[in-house]
């Protein structure tokens, strides 16, 4: 009889080393599944920001809140230099988005004043 197989079905190996524990660390790191984003020129510094500062997600979040304090009140001056512009108003979109997002899972969100 034929061998038939489905499409991306094809012969799996996987080697298996019994001297060593299926948790071992392998290069630093721990886990089943282990990611690693991009390339850094100071990876033992990237590390310890990570560990000991706060995640990509924190610093992001805390510079998109100060730069939203900023253009607040640069919009409460009055001069409307930043009405018109679409990468503010983008931001601000953006803003909302988060916003609800946080407060749905009860976190602190900075939300514009205006859209």
């Amino acid at each position: 009889m034929p061998v038939f197989k489905l499409p991306l079905s094809g012969d799996v190996v996987q080697s298996i080393n019994p001297i060593t524990s299926f948790f071992s660390p392998t290069g630093g790191q721990f886990g089943l599944v282990n990611i690693t984003v991009g390339q850094s020129s100071a990876p033992e510094v990237e590390k310890d920001l990570l560990s000991d500062v706060g995640s990509y997600g924190k610093q992001i979040g805390q510079i998109a809140d100060a730069l939203l304090v900023v253009i607040e009140h640069l919009d409460a001056l009055g001069d409307g230099a930043l009405g018109d512009d679409e990468a503010v108003a983008a931001f601000k979109e953006l803003m909302h988005s988060v916003a609800t997002v946080k407060e749905r899972h009860n976190r602190k969100a900075c939300r514009p004043r205006r859209r």
